[in-house]
């Protein structure tokens, strides 16, 4: 029955018993489409899954409403779903009844390599960048098109920044997020020059051409730094970090003024190196 555990027949014993029946949840189950569902055409999964990344940094609460807004999908089916993954812990609702990601998303999280391991390793080298800079220090990996923020230690009374932890940054106009770029080979900039370079202030590079040159120096000197491109006043300096391969899987930056920006440079190289090296990196470049 939808909405309810189902039972699937196991192999039954040499006394004709039943050993046993499997649980499966009938969230991960396909199911026949009304005629007249507007559902028509999605799979339960992918239904599951639009309503978990309908969450966002900016919108960590939703309602029930919110989410069949935000997902179209119909009253009744949204509501089985949130339901369903409410009881797996995948989500969770408060006391006002909106719903928030669950903890048992967040222990799953915590299984990917680029996240707790990186960030174990890293939070050593970026506290001693923090205290020395006291400025904004943050460590981004690498996910599709963006940077994704997985760690930032942040200054009291430092610039702002528009990032936070499990926020996403636009590979041209931050400094990890050039890193990550200038290492990522020619498939990724063409696909991130095709979407279009947004300008977010006046001294965004958006020009393609502009931003392989910045690409090829980053490489070349073996850090990026970003000049208000993202915000005014906001001056990022980033550098890569690699594993025991000799691979690019995150950047570390600190975002500051542009009086400090020359002086953060080695500062960042040497986190970087420091973090590569308790990831394996023989020389950490």
């Amino acid at each position: 029955m939808s909405g309810e555990w189902t039972l699937a027949p196991r192999a039954r014993t040499s006394a004709g018993q039943e050993a046993g029946r499997a649980r499966i949840p009938s969230l991960w189950r396909e199911e026949p489409e009304t005629a007249n569902s507007s559902d028509r055409g999605r799979t339960v999964t992918s239904r599951a899954l639009a309503i978990l990344g309908a969450f966002t940094p900016e919108h960590p609460e939703l309602t029930l409403a919110q989410l069949c807004r935000l997902t179209g999908l119909r009253h009744a089916t949204a509501h089985r779903l949130v339901g369903e993954l409410t009881t797996w812990g995948a989500l969770e609702r408060v006391a006002s009844g909106a719903y928030v990601i669950g903890l048992r998303l967040w222990e799953l999280g915590t299984l990917n390599p680029r996240g707790l391991p990186l960030r174990v390793r890293a939070m050593p080298v970026m506290e001693d960048l923090h205290a020395a800079t006291q400025q904004h220090v943050q460590l981004a990996v690498l996910d599709g098109t963006d940077a994704l923020v997985v760690e930032r230690i942040s200054a009291s009374g430092a610039v702002p920044v528009v990032s936070g932890v499990g926020g996403r940054l636009p590979l041209h106009a931050s400094a990890v997020g050039q890193v990550l770029l200038a290492h990522a080979g020619a498939e990724l900039f063409t696909e991130v020059v095709r979407g279009g370079l947004d300008r977010f202030t006046p001294r965004t590079v958006t020009d393609p051409v502009a931003l392989r040159v910045a690409l090829a120096e980053c490489r070349r000197t073996g850090a990026a730094v970003v000049r208000e491109e993202m915000s005014p006043d906001a001056y990022s300096v980033a550098a890569p970090v690699t594993d025991a391969k000799g691979r690019v899987v995150a950047a570390v930056s600190v975002v500051g003024t542009e009086a400090r920006t020359h002086l953060l440079v080695p500062a960042v190289m040497l986190a970087g190196r420091g973090i590569s090296r308790g990831l394996g990196s023989g020389d950490g470049t």
